[in-house]
């Protein structure tokens, strides 16, 4: 295991003796992995991990900028959804000027049980000092994505066999029941190949994270 590739614990030390020496207004930590790699899961726990009388946490998701599903099937993408192109990359580049200026900032999210962004639906507040950062696409080596990487100061991408991808996105779209069929052709068709997709086309992070 190299210098750069931490498992989960170690991360947090990590980042708790970087942040102890950063003077910035407002930190920002990027978080990128393929899908089902473990990025929201991560980023809940970083939130509570690295909350402390100096540091208040907050997270925004890429996912709360997907494009909607009538757009979607307009663009002929709806059975793409997840790829780069269904998201709303500028708005998300613009979100991250705003909170990178402005102390309340009203973000979206992502209802899974609707499977829909929610605009403004959230509310990152002026004692908001760290944000989170997570999503797929976020160290993209292409436009318009190439721009958020000039937002954070630390970068990780988070490392998961395929095995385990496989199985946890399975898991996933069963979960909604969905037919069988249909999971296989999300999965196989769309998801994994998104998750190529972005260790194929990401820059390299300040740090990997084992999961």
């Amino acid at each position: 295991m190299d210098q750069n590739t931490f498992k989960y614990d170690d991360l947090v030390k990590k980042l708790k003796s970087l942040l102890s020496k950063n003077t910035k207004k407002r930190v920002f930590i990027g978080i990128n992995g393929a899908p089902a790699s473990g990025k929201s899961t991560v980023s809940l726990k970083l939130k509570i991990d690295l909350e402390s009388p100096q540091i208040k946490p907050d997270i925004l998701q890429m996912d709360g900028f997907h494009f909607d599903d009538e757009i979607l099937k307009k663009k002929n993408l709806l059975i793409k959804k997840g790829s780069p192109e269904t998201f709303d990359s500028l708005g998300l580049i613009n979100f991250m000027k705003r909170l990178n200026n402005e102390e309340n900032v009203a973000v979206p999210i992502f209802d899974r049980s609707l499977e829909l962004s929610r605009s403004s639906a959230y509310i990152i507040n002026s004692d908001i000092n760290l944000i989170i950062v997570e999503g797929n696409y976020l160290l993209l080596k292409k436009k318009p994505w190439e721009k958020l990487r000039n937002f954070f100061d630390y970068t990780i991408s988070i490392k998961c066999s395929l095995k385990a991808l496989e199985k946890r996105l399975i898991d996933r779209w069963k979960s909604f029941g969905i037919d069988d069929e249909i999971v296989n052709k999300k999965v196989f068709e769309n998801d994994l190949p998104n998750g190529q997709f972005v260790v194929d086309n990401s820059s390299e992070p300040n740090f990997y994270l084992l999961n």
